[in-house]
């Protein structure tokens, strides 16, 4: 195994992720996903990346094994460092700051927009891998747009399509709308869902903060990647209940969450009749430049 493993040694680079022994196969799908992304970005050897919504930072190990030596990744995000589960943002970056990639990480608690106001760096590329459904706000995202496209060449984005096209993710686009269903009665959230926002909706704030889509698609994503799995059994758990008895009050509103509850549910026994398990929808991947 390489000492600085390179983008396509994706055993190597799960191995340096934080995980226990037994989790492996959980994460290796993970960093694949991640590089299937920097792949379709085509992120270079030498380039000077700015990742906003880093998390624990999956996507930044495969972005610093890409940049090379030479390069380097800024990763920010204005999360607590004690957030996140089974291992909290402060853990996770500080394992990976100390792994044989870490001299190419700088991790950042902050707000991105307050970030870029106290920094004059300029970047070649920005990227948002799946982070923009945490934002507060739609409007969130088209400042963040905004504010970062002077300062960099282009802008990669990644975020879940709404889109099914293996029918075992339905469940899990269901799921999507089940949270954001409650989440949006909310004064502040939490959720891994915070703000939906489908491909299209991404597009019209792209375009009004001045940028345009360069080029897009649509990735499936690998096998055994669970993000899928752990949101619709979020929604169907007793906890996921206990929010909506505890926020929704008007009872025309909390009849809305159940029935979507209730379809998460009934999607997931229609797989479980077959012998089949729920798979992670697709995710839509664009690269974005000024007009």
């Amino acid at each position: 195994m390489s000492l600085q493993p390179s983008l396509d040694d994706l055993d190597a680079l799960a191995k340096l992720y934080p995980h226990s022994p037994e989790h492996l196969n959980v994460v290796r799908p993970q960093i694949e996903q991640r590089a299937q992304l920097v792949k379709t970005w085509d992120i270079q050897p030498g380039e000077r990346v700015l990742e906003i919504g880093c998390g624990q930072g999956d996507c930044t190990l495969v972005l610093a094994a890409a940049v090379g030596d030479k390069g380097s990744v800024t990763a920010v995000d204005p999360a607590s460092l004690d957030y996140g589960s089974p291992f909290t943002l402060g853990q996770a970056q500080a394992h990976l700051r100390a792994s044989s990639l870490g001299s190419r990480m700088t991790f950042v608690q902050a707000d991105p927009i307050e970030f870029l106001r106290t920094t004059t760096e300029r970047y070649t590329t920005a990227v948002m891998a799946q982070c923009i459904w945490y934002f507060a706000s739609p409007q969130v995202f088209t400042d963040i747009m905004v504010a970062i496209r002077s300062r960099v060449d282009r802008i990669c984005i990644s975020e879940y399509s709404l889109i099914a096209s293996d029918y075992r993710a339905f469940p899990h686009v269901l799921a999507t709308f089940a949270q954001a269903s409650l989440e949006c009665r909310k004064v502040t959230s939490k959720s891994n869902v915070r703000t939906v926002m489908s491909p299209e909706r991404l597009k019209g704030s792209i375009k009004a903060a001045g940028l345009t889509v360069r080029k897009e698609t649509i990735l499936h994503v690998p096998d055994g990647m669970l993000d899928g799995t752990w949101e619709v059994n979020w929604v169907l758990s007793s906890a996921f209940m206990k929010e909506v008895e505890g926020a929704v009050k008007d009872e025309k509103e909390k009849s809305v969450v159940l029935a979507a509850r209730d379809s998460v549910l009934g999607a997931k026994r229609v797989l479980e009749e077959r012998g089949e398990k729920v798979r992670t929808m697709d995710v839509w991947v664009a690269t974005v430049i000024s007009e």
